[in-house]
């Protein structure tokens, strides 16, 4: 499946990952809830809390999981 967001937010229940490709360049921000990101070839994971923001930096698998039910946007 394949999924386009030009706008908006992504709701993820506790426990699912988002999984992104090629996002180096995108900035990611926590709307609702806290997420797990990390970022293919970087040693350093990011926990956004409810209204943070974090610019992917890496090229190729980014994954976001949900410590609880949360929303995400993109940029």
């Amino acid at each position: 499946m394949k999924l386009e967001i030009a706008a908006g937010a992504v709701k993820i229940g506790r426990g699912q990952t988002l999984k992104l490709r090629d996002g180096a360049g995108r900035t990611l921000c926590a709307r609702e809830g806290s997420v797990w990101i990390t970022e293919e070839n970087s040693r350093k994971d990011v926990v956004l809390e409810n209204g943070a923001c974090h610019r992917i930096a890496h090229p190729g698998l980014t994954l976001v999981q949900a410590f609880a039910d949360a929303s995400v946007s993109f940029a």
